[in-house]
């Protein structure tokens, strides 16, 4: 069983930072991209911030400049630094794991992780 467990969120005020971790486990097959993704009460939920397999990132124009993503494949672990945060940062934020299964690309999800960045 593929489990995903994020950590790091909370509150913070406007111009704060905070690191979320997704924690990975039980994946047998091969990662080909993990990210990172975010749904206010209310809204759809967006892609954040992205990791290809060979390391190439990818950031949603209104993090970008700001968040950075990472993982540390030894710990089987993923990262996102977010710096100059904002009010409509707030949202629950969800790591993602794109797998390669028998039958194709899988997406894997975690519990999520409130972060709530006041005024």
């Amino acid at each position: 069983q593929v489990q995903l467990v994020e950590s790091g969120g909370g509150l913070v005020q406007a111009g704060g930072s905070l690191r979320l971790s997704c924690a990975a486990s039980g994946i047998i097959s091969s990662i080909k991209a993990m990210g990172w993704y975010r749904q206010a009460p209310g809204k759809q939920r967006e892609l954040v911030a992205s990791i290809a397999n060979g390391g190439s990132t990818n950031y949603a124009d209104s993090v970008k400049g700001r968040f950075t993503i990472s993982r540390d494949n030894a710990k089987n672990t993923m990262y996102l630094q977010m710096n100059s945060l904002k009010p409509e940062d707030t949202a629950v934020y969800y790591c993602n794991v794109d797998a390669l299964v028998m039958a194709g690309t899988r997406k894997y999800w975690g519990q999520g992780t409130q972060v709530t960045v006041a005024s």
